[in-house]
């Protein structure tokens, strides 16, 4: 009786027993994982796969009027897989689900017409549809049913989400792609905009798409997985690139039959793995894709490399220069790079190699097979040493080869020099190894005891054993400075140990600012420094640990990002300000951070921000207002337009870093890596259209909808944008924004536009001029004293 379709009939009051035993009977039995010719599933009816794990029934897009046939986890049924019927709803539950005789799938509306049919490579003479324990619904033939005899598979037609076993490519025989493509954000029945495609035109790669512009490629396939991507520490799948018979395409394959995974496509375009464990109910975000701006296609633009590992992200291939340099100086690098000297042909050309790109076309045991490239070079990635990457040659004229090889010999000539030097003096300072570390602190410059506070010299065993001989599974995080371990000391106290690397593009001199710096200033939103080690080379510091890492993870992180409410994320943004108002006004010295962005924003076991990372700090004293340098540090997308472009900084360079944050932190999205549909701005830009159409709270993050107030995120955002001004005059100063953000009564100013509106794309990037400021100026005098 499995499967049974139950007609509406008028029976006597003596049969209601028997349907109701018939009716459990047919629930129950409708459990099972296949249907036959006469069978069907309507209702609340379902096909359950034999493992448990995937379900397939008729669901709800959340209105009740519009009802889907899918397949999603039994454990999690919010999370769908596939959808036959997503361009077809129907308006009833009382859909039916059936097979025919011949072996085609058919979904009927309560009217008895067709919505939705399989189409099946060939008749059945015995057809059963089949939910597999992979999510896959096939229709067999049970004369041949083996895997390469499917007559039909929901596999070869995917919507969002990608589980293992499924291919990505495309069937010569039968001219079937098969790829991803988003859902909509509000309807997951309307398809989206973004796709996921393999492409298998000449070396295999896979694009991920937004419309027709291109987002992502993952770069060509070289014989273990696709080189434009890291080499993965995985321990859930195995890459496996498929290519047989007239099939052409990527999969992959769980390394653990107790951990489920997937991979889904959301309409932005990002491409996330999840990962759901054994006895767990709550699904984890193991990674996604684009994940840095480096990701992004063409970000730097053609004949230049992207290295996201680099304080200057963009650069131009060896004998290339910035096409407009200018755009380069306002960290608009789209137009990319040009050649310094034409080539010069005739056998005048050479190669020159550059090492930790890709160019090999297969790795695979040790083969080093290549790929020749003709015109622009566009994409291309730069690894570091924990991730090497390998060797692409350049041509160039062989006068420009010439002039690059002599510079690069007297570069390691100084380099051959320095190094003696510094033998010289290591032999020297041998004789002295057993002066006391006292000493060693004032030949450094690092503080001993002054007001009060005293930094302690960590001994490097403590250390050592205080993070189990420096773990891996220790490492908490990392920065351009090096790793960050979790440490346990043996009075049962927590520490966070940043650790110097050798490579770091922090040297000695931050080093030694941060423990001087930090050691002075007291305050219950920055990061204590507990003490700092110094041993040869090792260089650490010592912190006080952070259970709850940084604020990265709880706005920018799928699963961190649910647990922020908004009056958290408030509470959040007063702190930051507190501890800048600390800073720049009541600590002994003015301190400008230079670096405050949300990775250096920790959080304690309350959620309390603290703010961290002061290598990068300057103090001022006396009359002095702002500084003017050579070197621009700091991270781009943070970075005010002043100190970019002139070098200058102050404490409204800290200001326009904090209005950064504060959008980020409403938003949920990051300001370098934001994209939309309409424009190429970037987050500011984003945040400066909406708020001159006076839709603001669009810029909220979805998940906050039933949290927040709507006067405070207005408030919020509008000092947001007020921080991010242009020119470094019309930003407030952070009593100002303390003010603003704690006083609903006070009165703000009209924000003018912010600094870098130019779209990322557009040719002619904006000058830092007067003439350029918003046409709203229509601002209210603001009630609130305001120092200059």
């Amino acid at each position: 009786m499995r499967g049974l379709l139950m007609e509406t009939l008028a029976l006597p009051s003596f049969f209601y027993c028997l349907i109701a035993f018939s009716s459990t009977l047919l629930q129950f039995c409708i459990a099972a994982d296949t249907i036959s010719p006469g069978q069907s599933i309507s209702g609340i009816q379902t096909l359950v796969s034999s493992d448990q794990v995937f379900e397939l029934g008729f669901f709800s897009s959340g209105n009740n009027k519009s009802w889907y046939l899918g397949i999603w986890y039994k454990k999690t049924p919010r999370v769908l897989v596939w959808i036959a019927n997503q361009n077809s709803p129907v308006t009833d539950p009382s859909a039916i689900f059936t097979i025919s005789d011949s072996g085609t799938l058919v979904l009927l509306n309560q009217s008895n017409h067709t919505i939705w049919y399989s189409n099946p490579s060939r008749p059945a003479q015995i057809p059963v549809a089949q939910l597999l324990s992979s999510g896959n619904l096939v229709l067999i033939d049970k004369v041949t049913s083996t895997s390469e005899s499917y007559l039909w598979k929901s596999y070869d037609y995917p919507i969002n989400t990608w589980l293992p076993g499924m291919i990505i490519g495309k069937d010569m025989s039968n001219g079937l792609n098969r790829f991803l493509t988003s859902c909509k954000d509000s309807d997951i029945a309307s398809p989206g905009d973004s796709t996921y495609k393999f492409d298998y035109k000449g070396l295999p790669q896979i694009f991920i798409k937004r419309g027709t512009m291109k987002k992502f490629r993952t770069g060509p396939w070289n014989g273990v997985r696709f080189s434009g991507l890291p080499m993965p520490i995985n321990q859930f799948f195995f890459p496996i690139l498929a290519s047989q018979n007239d099939m052409v395409g990527y999969m992959y394959e769980p390394k653990n039959k107790l951990v489920s995974t997937r991979i889904t496509l959301s309409e932005s375009g990002i491409l996330q793995r999840f990962v759901l464990m054994e006895g767990s109910t709550e699904w984890t975000t193991m990674d996604a894709v684009p994940n840095d701006m480096c990701d992004n296609y063409g970000q730097c633009g053609p004949n230049s490399v992207c290295r996201s590992y680099k304080e200057s992200t963009c650069k131009c291939l060896e004998g290339f220069i910035p096409k407009s340099p200018e755009e380069w100086k306002l960290l608009n690098s789209s137009s990319g790079c040009v050649r310094r000297t034409p080539l010069e042909c005739q056998r005048k050309d050479d190669f020159m190699k550059l090492g930790g790109a890709y160019a090999n076309s297969d790795i695979n045991g040790g083969g080093n097979g290549c790929l020749i490239w003709f015109g622009n070079l566009i994409d291309i990635r730069g690894y570091n040493q924990e991730n090497p990457g390998q060797d692409l040659y350049i041509r160039l004229a062989a006068s420009e080869l010439r002039s690059i090889r002599e510079s690069n010999m007297k570069e390691s000539l100084e380099v051959v020099l320095m190094v003696s030097v510094i033998c010289g003096v290591l032999t020297l300072g041998f004789v002295f190894w057993c002066i006391t570390w006292k000493i060693t602190s004032r030949r450094l410059g690092l503080p001993r005891k002054k007001d009060d506070v005293e930094v302690p010299l960590f001994d490097f065993t403590t250390v050592a054993t205080a993070t189990n001989k420096f773990s891996q599974e220790n490492v908490i995080g990392a920065g351009g400075f090096g790793p960050v371990y979790k440490g346990h000391l043996c009075n049962g106290q927590n520490i966070a140990v940043k650790r110097l690397s050798k490579d770091s593009r922090q040297g000695l001199k931050e080093f030694k600012n941060e423990v001087a710096l930090i050691a002075k200033l007291q305050h219950r939103n920055l990061v204590m420094l507990l003490g700092y080690c110094i041993q040869g080379d090792e260089k650490m510091l010592i912190y006080e640990y952070m259970p709850n890492k940084s604020l990265n993870y709880f706005i920018f992180e799928q699963n961190g990002s649910a647990l922020l409410t908004w009056p958290k994320r408030l509470d959040i943004v007063l702190g930051i300000v507190r501890g800048l108002l600390y800073l720049h006004q009541d600590s002994r010295l003015q301190v400008i951070h230079r670096d405050l962005k949300a990775s250096n924003i920790l959080l304690d076991i309350n959620l309390n921000p603290k703010i961290s990372d002061f290598g990068l700090a300057r103090t001022f004293g006396g009359d002095e207002s702002e500084m003017k340098t050579e070197r621009v540090v700091g991270t781009h997308g943070y970075i005010s337009p002043e100190y970019v472009v002139d070098g200058t900084f102050s404490v409204k360079s800290d200001v326009f870093s904090l209005g950064v944050l504060m959008l980020e932190i409403v938003s949920g999205m990051k300001n370098r890596n934001f994209f939309h549909a309409d424009h190429h701005h970037n987050l500011l830009g984003h945040a400066w259209l909406l708020w001159k159409e006076g839709r603001a709270l669009e810029l909220l993050y979805t998940c906050l909808e039933d949290s927040h107030l709507r006067s405070q995120v207005l408030r919020c955002i509008h000092v947001g944008l007020l921080c991010v001004q242009k020119f470094p005059e019309d930003r407030p100063m952070m009593s100002c924004v303390l003010s603003m953000l704690t006083n609903e009564e006070a009165i703000l100013p009209q924000p003018k536009q912010p600094g870098f509106f130019i779209e990322r794309s557009s040719g002619n990037a904006g000058a830092l001029s007067r003439n350029e400021e918003s046409s709203t100026e229509n601002a209210v005098t603001i009630t609130l004293p305001e120092a200059r």
